[in-house]
């Protein structure tokens, strides 16, 4: 399907082939706004780039708050573009339940990479999306592969279902953790440790380099004792330190054995077509609840009910069927 621009939307299309970095910026932003017309523009535009997507390395990175995450990306993203690739970090930082506004000082932290001309950083709030993943991170990224970036990080969050939501959109999936937190292997979940393609064990260096070497082992254990996602790829334990670029080269090797195999093996298609399919149905709930939301009279309707189940006269079950009802079995609905 050939879709045909307009005016600046066509400039910004050209400006993001070229590699533009302000133009890249532009695009995201207009991908993640939410408002309707923006919406439009935005699927638009990613749908006339998508010919030039596909080709990067899509990969997630994640892990508890402490593990040096921002340190571990500036140092993993100065070694990929010294070895002449162009790379994207999209770093989702965590937005406040109260006022919606997120730290995002991920590119602050990251002042080296975010200065190199060969890669472009990016925060963006996580808002309210499950998961602690942006909304609009897919498209993201699919604009940063337009751009001609052949290496593609999200850092997430790396609380509640971060690990299972980033898993769903990269081809490898990292998970970060750090010696010295007490017993490590059982602070992580079971479901987060069978999503991984990779575990990097950062800060082995000085005290905790014996703990480190500790820890590796245990989860080079335990991950033989799990089934993997792939029947081809095995996943593997690697340390390094971030801090004294130690070990970072190995990570990177380790990335690319395990893009390589699933390439070759037909994984990675498979693995891509899975995930496109799950945002298709995850774009089909949040429309229906965004419409839900904009919707005047449903939202009277929720409004009575709410306190209904506050007052413990009624059962959540029970409200959300009356909810349900009320939208979609009016023909005419309004929006404010």
């Amino acid at each position: 399907m050939t879709i045909h621009l307009e005016g600046n939307d066509e400039q910004l299309r050209q400006a993001i082939l070229a590699g533009d970095r302000g133009g890249l910026a532009r695009g995201i932003t207009l991908v993640e706004s939410e408002r309707a017309d923006h919406q439009e523009r935005a699927e638009k535009l990613v749908t006339a780039l998508l010919p030039r997507t596909g080709q990067a390395t899509r990969l997630g990175i994640s892990g508890a708050p402490g593990v040096g995450k921002s340190t571990f990306v500036e140092a993993f993203g100065m070694h990929i573009v010294n070895a002449g690739h162009r790379v994207a970090v999209l770093a989702i930082d965590p937005s406040s339940r109260l006022s919606g506004g997120s730290i995002l000082g991920d590119k602050t932290r990251m002042d080296e990479l975010s200065r190199h001309p060969a890669a472009f950083v990016r925060p963006s709030a996580a808002g309210h999306t499950l998961g602690g993943v942006a909304r609009r991170t897919r498209e993201a990224i699919l604009l940063c592969e337009a751009a001609g970036y052949n290496v593609v990080i999200v850092e997430t969050v790396g609380v509640g279902q971060s690990e299972a939501t980033v898993a769903n959109m990269v081809d490898v999936f990292l998970l970060l953790i750090a010696p010295g937190g007490g017993d490590e292997l059982q602070g992580i979940k079971r479901g987060i440790v069978e999503l991984v393609d990779l575990i990097v064990v950062n800060k082995c260096d000085g005290d905790l380099l014996p703990a480190a070497g500790r820890i590796a082992a245990d989860y080079q254990g335990a991950l033989g004792l799990l089934r993997s996602l792939s029947v081809h790829w095995k996943p593997e334990v690697v340390q390094c330190s971030a801090l004294e670029h130690r070990g970072i080269d190995q990570v990177w090797e380790a990335v690319g054995r395990c893009a390589d195999t699933l390439r070759r093996t037909g994984d990675l298609a498979d693995r891509r077509g899975r995930q496109l399919t799950d945002w298709l149905w995850q774009e089909v709930t949040g429309g229906i609840m965004d419409a839900l939301r904009r919707d005047a009279k449903t939202g009277a309707v929720a409004k009575t009910l709410e306190q209904e189940v506050i007052s413990q006269r009624l059962l959540p079950p029970a409200a959300a069927r009356q909810v349900r009802e009320s939208f979609f079995r009016r023909p005419e609905r309004t929006e404010e």
